[in-house]
């Protein structure tokens, strides 16, 4: 009953926020509670509510105060050397800011932490999309695709809770899979490229033939405002998010550009330093990652508005934003809580290992892999690498193959390319809402970049002779 009932509110939630039936964060709060009545865990709803809230409250409170500091940079103009920097590498081109976001996104994700990943890639290149109207869909995906390869490193979640629920070493599963995450790395790269011709041609179309195209025009764009409604848009293609356009002359009307002054050089220098620092340690993890954003926020306000009066106005211009993402964190929180207290996560888990038949018991890391990635929309990374994986590895020993190939065919998937798309991870929705996009168009836009990201590299574990088949 309870996997039952798992699996149907999952599937669900997929159904209503792929079509737009509901919003998200209504599917996140009001599914699992129905679910819950339904399977009679009513008297202990409350609890398990709380005690999902309680897990993402850290993150909720980090991305609160990451939200602030990095529009006050944007605010600052810290990003804008950066931002000219890749407009004139890129020479107006969105094929080329692709391949480069990619780029970025994978030389920053070494930090293992895909919250932190989002939160620079997003905060550093969106004003770039915006500024040649690119589609915000684009950059959501294309560092999805990084993040999520780069997510195998042996210091990220997945390939840490295998080495620990399978006690294996890093030399066992992480080494052999090396050569596989570069055919993954190097199809992020092919994956960009495509996805930013494609997304040439959308361009193209919308301004016609014998027309400059309208990526090669910048607009001013003063803050960092996901889902911001003061930023004109153009018509889409059909099925395409809409996209900013060439933004009217500054003023003070309705949707007017904001054009801030020119931050002095040594406010910009000590941003600049400030930032750096910040960064560094949340590499080093020198405290918890919201105390560093709460204390990188407040020195932050206080240099750069050191009256009551800006730093009230900044606040108000930005509070939308914050509560945007923090309130589907805390959402997502409620999901989890409730599918992880009722138990329906873990007999999940036992329903999906009972139903694999005998005869593909010698082919089981290959069918790890290449379900890993599908089933980060199903499981926590908790549940599936301390509840699944375990099962997974005691099946496949029986048929004579080492527990240490399953646990590399999950790291190929599962929460790795899967968890930038998963519902049941917070740093999802930091991605999404950051760029301002909805879960389900994301999901819809990706998912199959993403899984063939897993299709790579299982292919070149198998063929460098990682996994067996």
């Amino acid at each position: 009953m309870p996997a039952a009932l798992g699996f149907a509110t999952i599937a669900l939630f997929l159904l209503l926020t792929m079509t737009k039936r509901v919003s998200v964060l209504v599917a996140l709060v009001v599914l699992p509670v129905l679910a819950a009545l339904a399977g009679g865990f009513a008297g202990e709803l409350g609890g398990m509510v709380l005690d999902g809230l309680s897990k993402v409250a850290p993150t909720g409170i980090m991305i609160a105060f990451a939200v602030l500091y990095f529009s006050l940079m944007v605010d600052a103009s810290l990003f804008d050397p950066l931002i000219r920097g890749l407009l004139r590498l890129a020479k107006g081109d969105p094929m080329r800011v692709t391949v480069a976001t990619a780029v970025l996104t994978l030389c920053v994700a070494l930090d293992g932490d895909g919250a932190s990943t989002f939160l620079i890639t997003v905060s550093a290149l969106l004003p770039v999309y915006r500024k040649l109207g690119m589609s915000p869909l684009v950059l959501s995906g294309v560092v999805c695709l990084g993040a999520g390869v780069m997510n195998m490193i042996p210091w990220g979640g997945p390939t840490v809770r295998a080495m620990a629920a399978l006690k294996l070493e890093s030399s066992d599963v992480f080494t052999p899979v090396l050569p596989a995450m570069g055919f993954g790395i190097a199809w992020v790269l092919v994956a960009s490229w495509l996805i930013g011709r494609g997304e040439r041609r959308r361009l193209g179309a919308l301004t016609g033939p014998g027309e400059e195209a309208a990526a090669g025009e910048p607009v001013t764009v003063t803050a960092l405002a996901p889902g911001d409604e003061s930023v004109p848009v153009t018509a889409p293609a059909p099925g395409d998010e809409p996209v900013p356009a060439r933004a009217p002359a500054p003023g003070d009307g309705p949707g007017a550009v904001r054009v801030a002054a020119p931050a002095p050089r040594r406010l910009t220098l000590f941003n600049l330093l400030l930032t750096v620092v910040l960064v560094v340690a949340l590499i080093l993890e020198v405290m918890p990652l919201p105390v560093l954003f709460v204390l990188g926020f407040a020195v932050a306000l206080l240099v750069n508005h050191p009256t009551w009066e800006q730093q009230q106005a900044l606040l108000d211009r930005h509070a939308k934003n914050v509560v945007l993402v923090t309130t589907m964190i805390f959402a997502a929180g409620v999901f989890t809580g409730v599918l992880t207290g009722t138990g329906m996560i873990d007999d999940m888990a036992e329903a999906l290992v009972s139903v694999i038949p005998d005869s593909v018991g010698g082919h089981l890391p290959v069918l790890v892999a290449l379900t890993g990635m599908p089933l980060s929309l199903v499981f926590t990374p908790d549940a599936y690498y301390f509840g699944v994986l375990p099962v997974l590895a005691e099946t496949a020993h029986g048929f004579g193959t080492d527990p240490a190939e399953v646990a590399r065919a999950a790291i190929l998937g599962q929460m790795t390319t899967g968890f930038p798309l998963s519902p049941l991870t917070a740093a999802t929705f930091i991605l999404v809402g950051m760029s301002g996009v909805q879960l389900g168009e994301h999901q819809r836009f990706i998912f199959r970049w993403a899984f063939a990201t897993t299709l790579v590299m299982t292919a070149g574990a198998v063929l460098t002779g990682a996994l067996s088949l």
